[in-house]
C-alpha cells in the first residue's frame, strides 16, 4: 500500500477523457499490428465474411489485454501515465485481473450509453464512473516524479 496514492484526488473528467483519447491511439496502432499479424491466416486479403466476427474477438481480446494487463500490473496505461493518472482499489493497491475485465466491460457500457457512464462521474460524490463503480476501484491524480537536477 502507498499512502500517497490512497490519499490522491480523484481524477477529472477532462484529464480522464484525454488519456482515454491517447490510449484510443495506442490501441489503433496496436490494432494495426494485430491486423498485420492476421494476414497470413487470409492469404494476404482482406478478412473473409465468414471469419469476420472470429477477427473482431480477435480485435476485442488484445484491447482487453491491452487495458487489464496495464491496468493490474502497473497501475496505469501509457496515456494514463501521460497524464498522471492511476487507477487503483481504494486501500492504493493494485487491482486484481477481476476488477480490471469488469472495469472493462463495464467502460464499454459506459461509452456505449453515450458517455452517460464517464458523465456520471460529475453527480458522484467521489467523482466515480459507473466502472468505477462496478469494480470497486478508483482513477486517482498522482504527482509527477521528481525531475533530477542537472548535474
Amino acid at each position: 500500500m502507498n499512502s500517497t496514492t490512497t490519499a490522491a484526488a480523484p481524477a477529472q473528467l477532462l484529464r480522464r477523457l484525454a488519456a482515454c483519447f491517447y490510449d484510443s491511439l495506442l490501441l489503433a496502432a496496436l490494432w494495426m499490428v494485430a491486423a498485420a499479424l492476421w494476414l497470413p491466416f487470409t492469404g494476404g486479403e482482406a478478412v473473409p465474411a465468414r471469419l469476420y466476427p472470429l477477427f473482431q474477438l480477435y480485435l476485442a481480446i488484445v484491447a482487453v489485454t491491452f487495458f487489464v494487463g496495464f491496468w493490474c500490473r502497473a497501475g496505469r496505461t501509457l496515456g494514463m501515465q501521460a497524464w498522471h493518472l492511476r487507477v487503483q482499489q481504494p486501500d492504493g493497491n493494485l487491482i486484481t485481473y477481476k476488477q480490471g475485465l469488469i472495469r472493462c466491460a463495464v467502460a464499454l457500457v459506459s461509452w456505449a450509453a453515450f458517455g452517460l457512464g464517464f458523465l456520471w462521474m460529475l453527480v458522484d460524490r467521489e467523482r466515480r464512473t459507473w466502472h468505477d463503480i462496478a469494480s470497486g476501484t478508483q482513477v486517482v491524480r498522482i504527482p509527477p516524479p521528481r525531475r533530477r537536477p542537472l548535474p
